[in-house]
């Protein structure tokens, strides 16, 4: 499978094309600086702005996936880029045809028992609210439209660097919990989900999480 993968050189787009490769799928990688990959058989490496529509449009034509995995937390305005250039995404993969487009989410929307957010319970950490509502946004634009078929992971409430285990849950728009209340799981393991629905689709047009 031809997979495209943008933010591959981020927390979990890294993650997530170590996976890929290591299922033997041809991968294309766009980052910002493609000085920070080391080639690899099965990788193209491209630097490419990702508000550039026309031009990530001419490099998504005839790929099978597209898998989202960029973050705007490098920028001022976090969560003005963030949206801005999702739509840039959202646009190209149209234009392209793209057949699936997946999206590294947050766990700010997930639900909790009362049935509200994570995003708006008292506690929630400032620094992340950006970040937060970006992918909330991102959210309900999927949700809303109907010219892309769509997959969006939301990880567990704690997301770490981690090796995968295959041991984990999976579910849906709510908050995933273990016996002690934690809500944790990998980047290795988030990789594993995140090919699994590439693979093998059991989520399209929904929102899909995982945890331990």
């Amino acid at each position: 499978m031809e997979l495209v993968i943008l933010g591959a050189s981020g927390f979990i787009g890294s993650a997530i094309t170590a996976e890929a490769l290591s299922r033997g799928h041809q991968v294309t990688a766009v980052v910002s600086r493609p000085e920070r990959i080391v080639a690899q058989a099965g990788l193209t490496v491209v630097g490419l702005d990702i508000n550039d529509t026309a031009a990530l449009t001419e490099l998504l034509s005839n790929k099978a996936v597209v898998i989202s995995a960029f973050s705007g937390h490098a920028q001022q305005d976090v969560k003005g880029y963030y949206v801005a250039a999702f739509n840039s995404v959202y646009k190209a993969a149209v234009a392209a045809n793209t057949p699936r487009l997946l999206v590294v989410g947050g766990a700010a929307t997930l639900k909790l028992p009362d049935g509200s957010r994570l995003l708006d319970s008292p506690g929630f950490p400032a620094e992340y609210r950006a970040t937060a509502e970006g992918a909330a946004a991102v959210l309900q634009q999927l949700r809303e439209q109907s010219a892309l078929s769509w997959s969006f992971l939301s990880p567990a409430a704690e997301i770490f660097p981690g090796d995968k285990t295959g041991q984990y849950r999976l579910g849906l728009d709510h908050l995933l919990t273990d016996s002690e209340g934690k809500s944790r799981i990998s980047t290795g393991d988030y990789a594993v989900a995140m090919l699994n629905e590439a693979e093998q689709p059991q989520h399209q047009n929904k929102r899909f999480s995982l945890a331990y």
